[in-house]
């Protein structure tokens, strides 16, 4: 699973190329990504989504918070997954940049999995809205796994948002992704409950990851039981053994 600001398509180098993220996610080989800044306008070199589920082969869902004539800019969810419901939720608070959050459940080996990509204001009290507002939207009793992912501009750990989300998911690793040069700032964040169905969580370093976005793109392990096997949701199984984790036959 892949959680990923993408920056409009435009990479440190300045230039607007939506195959070369593709190949990023493809470098990635994960089945579930997040995406935050996405831009589906045309331009000369053609529709954007369509230039990355080709590169990818992955289903894309959309979550826009901003729309004009020509398309529209926002999250979305690609996925190779089947989706089971689509739910939007509206985080714009007056007087800011409209926000957004993508609500999806999709289906893994029979079992419902439930995943918001967010992306969250530059705002500190309005970042502290947001996520209230989408604590709220979580069950205080949850049967299924829930997942939360996304750009949540945050980085400090003792400033009242982090510990909020930390206190109801649990408190999984930080891994810095921005700039993407040179990573300084934890801003993009996977949570997950139960705690225990994260294996490993990593950023996403390559030449090519570092040229494509000013993000880079953060890769969390999960699977059932925190072990390796058929059910992980990072593509074929990948997983590397370490403290805790057993390696599948």
């Amino acid at each position: 699973m892949v959680s990923y600001n993408v920056h409009r398509f435009v990479g440190t180098d300045g230039k607007f190329d939506p195959e070369r993220v593709g190949r990023v996610l493809n470098e990635c080989k994960a089945q579930v990504v997040g995406m935050q800044e996405l831009d589906s306008h045309f331009y000369r070199s053609g529709n954007q989504l369509e230039a990355l589920t080709k590169t990818t082969s992955l289903d894309v869902v959309h979550g826009p918070t901003r729309r004009n004539g020509n398309g529209h800019y926002g999250n979305a969810l690609l996925t190779s997954l089947a989706v089971k419901d689509v739910r939007r939720i509206d985080l714009s608070v007056a007087s800011r940049e409209p926000r957004g959050a993508l609500d999806v459940d999709l289906l893994v080996h029979g079992e419902t999995i439930r995943i918001i990509v967010a992306h969250l204001g530059l705002g500190i009290l309005e970042r502290r809205r947001q996520i209230k507002r989408l604590l709220e939207i979580f069950c205080a009793e949850n049967d299924r796994m829930e997942i939360m992912l996304g750009d949540f501009n945050e980085w400090i750990p003792l400033r009242k948002p982090l510990c909020w989300i930390n206190g109801f998911f649990g408190k999984p690793p930080a891994r810095r992704t921005f700039p993407s040069v040179m990573p300084i700032l934890p801003l993009d964040r996977i949570w997950i409950r139960p705690l225990d169905a994260l294996v490993e969580i990593k950023t996403h370093r390559t030449r090519l990851s570092r040229a494509a976005s000013d993000h880079l793109p953060i890769k969390a392990l999960i699977t059932p039981g925190g072990k390796p096997g058929k059910d992980c949701l990072c593509g074929p199984c990948e997983c590397k053994p370490h403290p805790g984790h057993t390696e599948s036959a």
